[in-house]
């Protein structure tokens, strides 16, 4: 889902910057009132798996390219806030480093996977268990839906994205059915993984699980 340089003209490019930035900011101020060491070293372990999970990357025709988010498991596990500020790091270091995504969509990678996919993936999963009840079965099947909904309304915002842009060759009849179908198919290992990993947690470890574990999110 990585958006390299040159696929988004300067208008989507800013304007995805100016989303960014403006979230950044009210995430950072947020997160860093609910910061704790405990809650530090679980963000900063979260975002060095999540960083080798996504250095696997399929490329896929009429779009960049597939491959694990961790947005939605991030956002259920640390919050919105810090899993915002956990993928943030993550695209930073892939963008400067390793040249993951081009600087120049920096702003429409971190609105897709770290904005619009951890919201919808742990507000999704934080709504479900209030309303069905916080039951090991319920947290599963909230975490899955969860995880394949984050990232495939992530590949629909893509999908608008490159298609809107004048510098990309295809419109949205295109990119956003290439998009969005990949990524649908793809959110169902994304759901697959976060709902094994929130269910073992909920289990095992329940407070570490910011929504509905007892880490605060209540």
């Amino acid at each position: 889902m990585h958006i390299p340089d040159g696929f988004l003209d300067p208008v989507t490019a800013t304007v995805t910057y100016v989303i960014f930035i403006a979230f950044a900011i009210y995430a950072f101020k947020k997160a860093k009132a609910a910061l704790s060491p405990e809650r530090l070293s679980l963000t900063s372990v979260l975002a060095a798996a999540i960083f080798a999970a996504q250095l696997l990357n399929w490329p896929i025709p009429g779009g960049t390219s597939l491959h694990f988010v961790g947005g939605a498991l991030a956002g259920i596990i640390v919050g919105p806030w810090l899993g915002f500020v956990a993928m943030f790091l993550v695209l930073l270091i892939q963008c400067l480093v390793f040249h993951d995504g081009g600087i120049t969509a920096l702003g429409a990678n971190c609105l897709n996977m770290a904005i619009i996919d951890v919201l919808v993936g742990c507000l999704f999963y934080y709504y479900m268990t209030r309303l069905f009840g916080d039951k090991p079965s319920v947290k599963v099947a909230a975490a899955f839906l969860g995880g394949w909904l984050g990232i495939t309304l992530a590949g629909l915002a893509c999908g608008l994205e490159i298609g809107y842009s004048l510098a990309f060759p295809y419109g949205v009849a295109v990119t956003v059915p290439i998009m969005t179908g990949w990524h649908a198919a793809l959110g169902v290992i994304e759901g697959v993984i976060t709902a094994l990993v929130v269910g073992y947690l909920s289990r095992k470890a329940p407070t570490l699980i910011w929504f509905g574990g007892g880490g605060g999110g209540r």
